[in-house]
């Protein structure tokens, strides 16, 4: 089943029959966009995340992400932030990947602390191993398999400290080490469930 479910045309077909949930945008909203990238790799489906370079007073410091960022008043669309912003972060031109559409927005929540911002993750598949150029907001860009994902396998908990509380978070290991949480571990599990049917969260703690 997972083999059937890690398929590009059906991963298309399955975003193309999903109407996303979206939230309204009102007087006040910060909207952002993330590209969610996928790509075919020696017979095995992967999906690229970004690292986020440390930087202080920026509540996503070192996380594990997709590329994206804010909208600004001259893009035209949130899918056009998130290609803007993916060749802003990682000198990647998203114009002639095939775009396979939009999932549910999510809500940012550092640290626990709802803001009155939305986040709209657009999905696209590109060909062949691209180079890289990453600006100062990014530290690396790692591949990773999605089969691991999807099947739960990768899941896995870390602590961090919460309001002065150690915490434990749920998400996803990749195989470098890399530890996937928060936004866009929430952000994986609506892309697992539209294209699976049957897909179940992991047991998390």
């Amino acid at each position: 089943m997972i083999a059937e479910v890690l398929e590009l045309n059906s991963i298309s077909q399955k975003i193309a029959a999903n109407t996303p949930d979206e939230f309204p945008s009102g007087p006040g909203t910060r909207e952002a966009a993330v590209a969610v990238i996928l790509r075919e790799h020696r017979a095995r489906l992967q999906i690229l995340f970004i690292q986020r370079a440390t930087q202080e007073g920026d509540p996503w410091s070192g996380h594990m992400a997709f590329p994206g960022g804010h909208r600004d008043p001259t893009d035209a669309s949130l899918k056009a932030v998130a290609q803007r912003e993916t060749a802003e972060e990682i000198g990647l031109d998203l114009d002639g990947a095939s775009y396979l559409g939009a999932l549910d927005h999510q809500r940012a929540m550092p640290r626990g602390r709802p803001l009155n911002m939305l986040i709209a993750p657009h999905v696209f598949a590109l060909e062949g191993d691209p180079t890289f150029s990453p600006n100062y907001e990014v530290s690396e860009v790692v591949w990773a398999d999605l089969a691991p994902l999807v099947d739960g396998t990768s899941h896995d908990t870390k602590t961090y400290s919460l309001q002065g509380k150690p915490t434990i978070f749920n998400g996803y290991r990749l195989a470098g080490g890399h530890f996937v949480w928060g936004l866009t571990y929430r952000m994986l599990k609506g892309f697992f469930a539209t294209i699976d049917d049957a897909w179940q969260p992991p047991q998390e703690l």
